[in-house]
């Protein structure tokens, strides 16, 4: 069980932590009142308090998880090669999933079944939608709706992140297996093999 936080500010964030931790651990079935609580060291009714209910602590810990993903992203700078920017943006969220697994792994399942606050998704996305479709104006990319590529990009890089974190693939086999899926998927975007090799090697040697 943790510390109790020392003030009242530091109670919330520690509920969402605490939640995420038992959702990608155990399952929905292991969130409860009780035992979020209990991770803290505080009263269930510290999670009334907070955010009204467990239904809307699932929904702060989906939110908590995007807005980090966000703050990732946001440190992709733009460069002149918009296929390389793009590889950064899907090395910007492995590294938001391997500095934050539960929540990571929690994101995927913490949603109530309703469509309350779909913006923390749409906004992550469209990042991703915006770097495709950079690709595509800039003719490296066959023009095509962009947000079928950045949904096949997405795909890829949950997939085997999700069986890095299950400990099914190690980080070098998790990486050298997006590595060629993204170099697979560029190319059959359109791009020219060449290219799409240079560009993945300057994003490799990249910092942001």
């Amino acid at each position: 069980m943790a510390r109790t936080p020392n003030n009242n500010s530091a109670v919330q964030p520690a509920l969402v932590e605490a939640a995420a931790r038992l959702i990608a651990t155990e399952g929905e079935a292991g969130l409860t009142l009780r035992r979020v609580a209990e991770e803290v060291g505080t009263s269930t009714m510290a999670i009334y308090t907070h955010f009204g209910g467990m239904p809307e602590l699932r929904r702060a810990v989906r939110r908590e998880g995007f807005t980090r993903l966000a703050q990732h992203l946001a440190q992709v700078r733009q460069s002149d090669d918009p296929v390389a920017d793009l590889a950064m943006l899907g090395r910007a969220y492995y590294q938001n999933a391997v500095s934050n697994p539960h929540l990571y792994r929690a994101m995927s399942l913490a949603w109530p079944g309703d469509e309350a606050d779909p913006e923390a998704r749409t906004e992550t996305f469209d990042v991703l939608v915006g770097g495709v479709r950079r690709c595509i104006d800039a003719g490296r990319f066959t023009p095509s709706d962009p947000s079928v590529l950045a949904t096949q990009f997405w795909a890829l890089g949950h997939g085997v992140i999700s069986l890095q974190l299950a400990g099914l693939l190690s980080a070098d086999e998790a990486l050298l297996g997006v590595g060629g899926g993204v170099m697979n998927l560029f190319v059959a975007s359109g791009d020219d093999k060449n290219a799409a090799r240079r560009s993945l090697t300057r994003a490799s040697r990249r910092k942001s």
